[in-house]
């Protein structure tokens, strides 16, 4: 079997929480990260999805040692990041590279298109002024923008058209590893799809592998070969994308999957809503950090904290009651576990009855 590109094992990040006179006094830690493995293959995008302040982003920026965990290693052509110090990190660093969320943020307002592009080259120490140039043009070119927009400032541009010059950026030092943080969440719905096609011509011309960090699992299914599903700091399932999409053995990922919005009008939404909020990563619940919210718990999830084990071919689980989930589910109804949501739901099945009896 082809080795990894890269190979991320039990990998943590935890924020230390201080107090007293100068802070001088810890009194616990933010689990941010908590034991994180996975696998990405080259040539392959794995997705890495969840809910907002699951711990993606902050993953991301492990991978490529923007920020230095606490525990765990991340190896990367058969090299260990984590140990690499110096000029060595430099030069892996021209092999990992990041597309940032926000292109309005990302993008230095002083600085030309030119500029921004030729900045990497000029770091790592690649070619002269003439080579430089001519590599900016090429890059433009290869995200579909025209040469004439190399002496353009950053606010003469689009949303779309900014997010093209980050992904130029990255691949100016020809990378074999991109990360994509959330990168068409900040854009219109209408300009998410060009960026994301662009991706994917890029990958299947320059043999590029992501790590795709996204809490859309619409997009997700157009751009993911494989699926890693992350709660409160932890993997708890990761699969290939058909098999994740088609047969979910986690009962989080059912409930990410069911507000997946369908283009058909008469579709009857079927919502599956995980009751309360998001734990806070100081205060972790013991067993499995889903039970107080998940609709299918038993007294053992309340205690016994799930390993990610396999349930088929490259498709595993944390969850105790995966083999039995799939006849569980459809057994029982899935429960709306707040007054509060169950009101939402009601409230929003009334509108949609109003809207369709309106429309036909």
């Amino acid at each position: 079997m082809t080795a990894p590109l890269l190979e991320v094992a039990n990998l943590a990040k935890h924020y230390p929480m201080r107090r007293g006179v100068l802070l001088a006094r810890t009194v616990g830690n933010v689990r941010a990260v908590d034991g994180v493995s996975f696998q990405i293959f080259r040539g392959e995008t794995l997705a890495l999805v969840g809910e907002s302040g699951c711990g993606k982003s902050t993953t991301a920026r492990l991978v490529l040692r923007l920020i230095e965990p606490t525990a765990g290693s991340v190896r990367f052509e058969d090299a260990d990041i984590t140990a690499l110090r110096g000029a060595a990190m430099r030069r892996l660093r021209r092999r990992m590279q990041i597309v940032f969320q926000d292109p309005f943020a990302s993008l230095n307002p002083r600085m030309t298109v030119a500029e921004i592009l030729e900045e990497p080259l000029i770091v790592h120490g690649i070619g002269d002024r003439v080579a430089r140039r001519a590599r900016v043009e090429e890059l433009l070119g290869l995200v579909g923008l025209a040469p004439y927009h190399a002496g353009r400032y950053p606010h003469e541009f689009s949303g779309g058209q900014r997010q093209r010059i980050g992904i130029a950026r990255a691949l100016a030092v020809e990378p074999a590893l991109v990360v994509c943080d959330e990168p068409v969440s900040a854009l219109d719905v209408s300009i998410q799809a060009q960026v994301v096609n662009l991706l994917k011509d890029l990958q299947a011309r320059l043999g590029l592998s992501y790590l795709f960090i996204a809490h859309d699992l619409a997009v997700v299914k157009h751009v993911a070969d494989r699926v890693a599903v992350m709660y409160l700091g932890r993997i708890v399932e990761i699969g290939p994308k058909d098999a994740v999409f088609a047969n979910p053995w986690h009962p989080y990922t059912r409930v990410l999957l069911s507000a997946i919005p369908r283009p058909d009008p008469h579709h009857k939404l079927q919502r599956q809503i995980a009751g309360g909020d998001v734990p806070s990563p100081a205060n972790i619940p013991s067993g499995c950090r889903f039970h107080t919210r998940c609709a299918f718990v038993i007294d053992r999830c309340r205690t016994e904290d799930p390993a990610l084990h396999p349930i088929e071919t490259d498709h595993l689980s944390a969850c105790h009651r995966a083999e039995e989930l799939p006849a569980v589910a459809a057994m029982e109804a899935p429960r709306v576990a707040t007054p509060a949501a169950a009101r939402r739901l009601a409230l929003y099945a009334d509108r949609r009855a109003a809207a369709e009896q309106a429309a036909g």
